[in-house]
């Protein structure tokens, strides 16, 4: 037990709001906490016989205690927030979040604006939607929007120097303003729709749409009716799949689960009356810490931080009642200029949609319990070490394979935050290329890859690795700058001189200066595993595909020219080395083998 007396410092105190620090001998900060009035808060820590097994070891450690003194108790609670994300005291519940939230971005241009993905500060003129849970959920929306709507996501640098339509207009997600494909009036009202979309009006829209198709049948404009029929559709499908629609406005539902001594928070974002997503939280906390607790403590942190911006909700929907929950509350008012209300729902949809939150909130907390690497970690590594904007969800990695340009195959192994993803690895039998070029190689992989993705409505990944070095992370930028694949950090990792692993240099796209990571870095550990992967999965793939090419026939090339045939054939000339150096004229000699077959089979087998 240290020296401190906690009887003389308690009566020090004054009996306003403020904040209090708990230090160790070392100057350590052990806590730090939120008092309405300081001298009762203080003197709690104190009372024997009341205190937890959490609270024991922390008084035990306590060397000195500071306090702050605050004009308000709101105050309080937002300077106790600011210290806990500055300081990460060891007996405070941590939150680990993302430095910013991704949103939709709706351009001011004049006359063709631009929808894209955003992340950050909110720089450009223009109208932001959200946000979004994670980058998966912005790129689905820009999914839906795209065959909807068609707006463009280019860049205005890309869109001013087309000269002929990119590969967006060919897959039908964009109009192809560019060239004047589409007039500005036209444009225009995909822009309004879009924006209502956006602002889940989504029954006017569809009202519009459906007395246009109408407008268009009368007459006699069946094209443009079918187009018009077809988008209604498109739009009546993604409601039904939508699993919460509310006329309640912006709404955030937050449950709370522990298990095993970790604990996870779900979030629900409703906003406009739609989920967009949910995203589920990891606090770190002491394993005695209550969920009550873990989540009095969550709410400050994550809504009283400068990124959250516009994006607060009207309502809070919560599984459990908070002793703080209308302190809360009151100072989340004050610091957003607005009203915002927070209740336990008992009955409703609102009950429903808890259920839901802690259903997946269960869901997470085993799967992150039972990963046995922690990749989650692994991932918060990556991120901090390339300050990336958010935590990772979904990373694709390339490689390129083949013997002296023989069966080239390239590989796309898929990671998340639990590890592979393997029903999502995909392989490309890469063709019409010159024999040995990785660059078109990859360039073809690539954009196999993506543009698929683009016509399907794919996950798009938050992190692309490309096995190579400069030339093959331009290749990888040119392609996604083609097919507008936004918001996708891109990442190239080359071998060191001798190949050694550990001295792998990394180039990071839109950086000029390469990374290079020390052999024992947890993040160069993952990107080795994750290319490593990679190529297991292109050279298997190769393998097969040299052995099947070196045990199939020649003969089996040749159109006309089947099973029966070819053991004829064989059989005629004693082998494959009789069949090579026959002539038109002999070959024409075996039953069932015309002229004009004898020189396609002659033309094949000698390339010509």
């Amino acid at each position: 037990m240290s020296a401190f007396d906690p009887k003389a410092f308690i009566e020090t105190l004054p009996t306003r709001p403020g904040i209090y620090q708990m230090m160790n001998a070392q100057g350590q900060v052990l806590y730090v906490g939120k008092a309405r009035n300081l001298k009762d808060r203080v003197s709690s820590y104190f009372r024997a016989g009341a205190l937890d097994t959490k609270t024991i070891a922390l008084v035990q450690k306590i060397d000195h205690m500071t306090v702050t003194v605050t004009h308000s108790e709101n105050e309080a609670l937002l300077l106790e927030s600011n210290l806990i994300k500055k300081l990460r005291p060891r007996y405070n519940i941590l939150l680990r979040d993302d430095k910013s939230y991704p949103y939709l971005f709706l351009s001011a241009h004049r006359d063709f604006p631009r929808l894209t993905f955003h992340r950050g500060p909110e720089r450009e003129k223009g109208e932001y939607f959200g946000p979004y849970p994670s980058a998966a959920a912005v790129h689905e929306t820009l999914d839906v929007l795209q065959k909807l709507f068609k707006i463009r996501q280019c860049s205005d640098p890309f869109f001013k120097s087309r000269t002929r339509p990119c590969l967006q207009y060919q897959i039908k997600r964009c109009t192809a303003p560019c060239v004047g494909y589409v007039d500005v009036a036209a444009y225009q009202e995909d822009v309004q729709r879009t924006r209502l979309f956006l602002r889940g009006k989504n029954e006017a829209v569809m009202q519009e749409l459906i007395n246009k198709m109408e407008q268009a049948a009368s007459r006699l404009e069946f094209e443009a009716a079918a187009h018009l029929r077809d988008t209604i559709n498109i739009m009546r499908q993604m409601q039904a799949r939508q699993a919460i629609s509310t006329d309640e406005g912006d709404v955030d539902v937050i449950a709370v689960t522990s298990r095993e001594g970790a604990v996870c928070i779900e979030v629900l974002y409703i906003r406009n009356g739609r989920l967009l997503g949910n995203k589920s939280f990891f606090p770190k906390a002491p394993k005695e810490a209550r969920e009550e607790e873990v989540l009095t403590s969550f709410l400050p942190q994550y809504y009283l931080s400068a990124q959250r911006g516009e994006s607060f909700p009207d309502r809070i929907y919560v599984n459990l009642p908070l002793a703080d929950g209308q302190w809360i509350i009151e100072a989340l008012s004050e610091q957003w200029q607005r009203k915002v209300v927070m209740t336990v729902p008992t009955r409703g949809f609102p009950k429903q949609w808890i259920n839901m939150a802690l259903l997946n909130a269960r869901h997470s907390l085993v799967n992150h319990l039972s990963s046995q690497l922690n990749y989650y970690q692994w991932l918060e590594a990556l991120q901090k070490a390339f300050k990336l904007p958010g935590l990772p969800q979904r990373l694709e990695c390339f490689d390129i394979s083949h013997t002296m340009g023989e069966a080239t195959v390239a590989s796309c192994v898929v990671f998340g935050t639990e590890g592979p993803i393997k029903d999502d690895y995909r392989r490309f039998n890469i063709r019409d290329i010159q024999p040995g070029d990785d660059y078109a190689a990859m360039q073809q992989a690539l954009e196999r890859r993506y543009t698929r993705i683009k016509a399907t409505g794919g996950e798009v990944p938050d992190i692309l690795i490309i096995d190579g070095g400069k030339g093959q992370l331009s290749v990888a930028e040119q392609v996604l700058e083609e097919l507008q694949v936004v918001g996708v950090t891109l990442l190239a990792v080359a071998k060191g001189p001798t190949r050694k692993p550990g001295l792998e240099t990394i180039f990071l796209s839109g950086h000029t200066q390469p990374w290079h990571f020390e052999p024992d870095s947890v993040v160069l550990h993952l990107i080795q595993r994750i290319r490593d992967e990679a190529h297991r999965f292109a050279i298997t793939g190769h393998r097969q595909q040299r052995a099947k090419a070196r045990t199939t026939s020649p003969l089996e090339a040749v159109p006309g020219i089947g099973p029966t045939r070819r053991r004829e054939i064989l059989k005629h000339f004693g082998g494959l080395q009789g069949v090579m150096r026959s002539s038109v004229a002999e070959l024409a000699k075996v039953p069932g083998i015309s002229l004009d077959l004898a020189q396609r089979l002659y033309d094949s087998l000698h390339g010509e």
